[in-house]
């Protein structure tokens, strides 16, 4: 049975993806349901500000407790350095051409080097079930970051079940975030803290 190690960005976003995964495996790259030894990762330094990073980390875990899923915690938070890099990467002649696409890169790199450095065999993330996200750009950062790495990037399309799954975490009491979670979201927002 191969390893997949699944970024998680928060654990509403999990609740579905954990239980399709656990019931039917994953949808491989040759379009086969695959079952996979699942380990969950928690890496997602952009979220602001910092009590909400805490909100979201402890929801994560206090699902992969509840469902006994194997999880990795990579805890880092420092919106200055977030900030800095989204600055000196993100723009006209720059490495990224938007924020989000700095910021999938960032964190995907990270989950990519843990799977590579522990035999993982493939990456995947739940970004893919949010219909606000940008499916292709991050399929396009995740095949680039399988090359570099060596570690096979499964691109599966869950948006269908977004609703669903928001469904099951609600019924879970599940910690439900009202933005994205960078600070531009929560400044285009308004939201008050």
């Amino acid at each position: 049975m191969r390893k997949l190690l699944m970024h998680c960005c928060c654990a509403p976003c999990f609740v579905y993806i954990e239980n399709d995964i656990k019931i039917n495996g994953i949808k491989n790259n040759d379009n086969v349901l695959e079952k996979v030894d699942l380990t969950a990762i928690w890496y997602n330094p952009n979220i602001h500000p910092k009590v909400e990073y805490e909100r979201r980390k402890n929801a994560f875990i206090e699902f992969c407790n509840l469902k006994n899923c194997k999880n990795v915690i990579l805890d880092e938070y420092n919106m200055n350095r977030h900030i800095e890099n989204v600055v000196l990467n993100v723009g006209e002649g720059k490495k990224f051409i938007s924020r989000c696409e700095y910021c999938y890169y960032m964190r995907l790199k990270e989950v990519f080097k843990y799977a590579s450095e522990n035999n993982f065999d493939m990456v995947a993330t739940t970004l893919t079930i949010s219909p606000y996200q940008n499916h292709e750009l991050i399929r396009k950062v995740g095949m680039k970051l399988s090359k570099e790495y060596n570690v096979e990037y499964i691109s599966t399309d869950y948006s269908p079940h977004f609703r669903e799954g928001q469904k099951m975490a609600r019924e879970l009491n599940i910690y439900m975030q009202k933005y994205c979670g960078c600070v531009f979201s929560f400044d285009n927002g308004k939201w008050v803290y």
